[in-house]
């Protein structure tokens, strides 16, 4: 499973159970694929869900995926503030662990 097909699968369902889905799209430009960011925004999750006062952070990775050293920084970052983070891959989504957490 891409990271691709991970993440049409993961907003679909997220949209199943009533949360509001954040992705930002890269954008092929003259110098590849970019995502638009300024800031610190290098890095950055791949989603963000909000739900009833639940904010949940996630990052999806593909089969054999690997976290850049922007994104490790990221969820540093953010699990150290308190806040619901992970990586997903496609075995969250096949043992259950992307549902159950969506259901919550």
């Amino acid at each position: 499973m891409t990271e691709g097909e991970l993440l049409e699968c993961v907003i679909d369902l997220a949209h199943i159970f009533a949360w509001r889905v954040a992705h930002f799209r890269p954008a092929l430009t003259s110098k590849g694929w970019r995502t638009p960011v300024s800031a610190d925004g290098k890095g950055f999750v791949d989603l963000v869900l909000a739900r009833e006062g639940q904010v949940l952070f996630r990052e999806l990775k593909g089969t054999g995926g690997r976290l850049t050293p922007e994104q490790e920084e990221w969820i540093w970052e953010l699990s150290g503030r308190g806040a619901d983070v992970d990586v997903w891959y496609p075995s969250h989504w096949l043992d259950g662990t992307i549902e159950q957490a969506l259901r919550r």
